[in-house]
């Protein structure tokens, strides 16, 4: 299975995607989020479940940062900028909903764009065919999708890219 974006040249991804782009919730997260496709799925594959995340952020904040998660995605591929309407998957808690980020886990609920304060920081974009629907609600942080997949990855494919300070 592979996951590709157009969001990342280079090995970087876009500045609109990010901090330095120009569309951002009313809480000031970026919120323009990446497109992506899955291709070469195994057969049984009922659903994705979708990560993207930053590791290097324990650097800047102690934690990994989660910048979105995605449940019950059937379709193969997710246009630029469709966090706002979400058709067709739930979406989870970002990290921009933690101590740090200081938003409603409502408010955090979508993709929640990169802004590294410290230094370039590379980000993993993850999914995982399932062999079942999760069924998880909106809002779900990422220990409820952690625990629900368990025993139902069928592959992962991943895309790493990285956003600088």
């Amino acid at each position: 299975m592979q996951v590709h974006t157009t969001a990342i040249e280079n090995g970087v991804f876009h500045d609109r995607f990010g901090k330095r782009g120009s569309d951002f919730s009313p809480n000031g997260m970026p919120s323009r989020s990446i497109p992506f496709s899955i291709s070469g799925a195994p057969a049984g594959t009922q659903s994705y479940a979708v990560v993207l995340d930053d590791k290097d952020a324990v650097t800047a904040v102690g934690f990994v940062w989660i910048h979105w998660l995605i449940a019950d995605l059937t379709a193969t591929s997710v246009p630029e900028n469709d966090s706002i309407a979400a058709q067709g998957y739930t979406q989870g808690a970002n990290s921009w909903a933690s101590v740090l980020g200081e938003l409603s886990i409502a408010e955090a609920s979508a993709y929640g764009g990169m802004t590294p304060p410290n230094c370039p920081h590379r980000y993993d974009l993850t999914v995982y065919a399932l062999d079942t629907q999760l069924n998880l609600p909106q809002g779900f942080r990422y220990n409820d999708l952690h625990y629900a997949m368990q025993g139902h990855i069928l592959a992962t494919a991943s895309v790493t890219g990285t956003y600088s300070d």
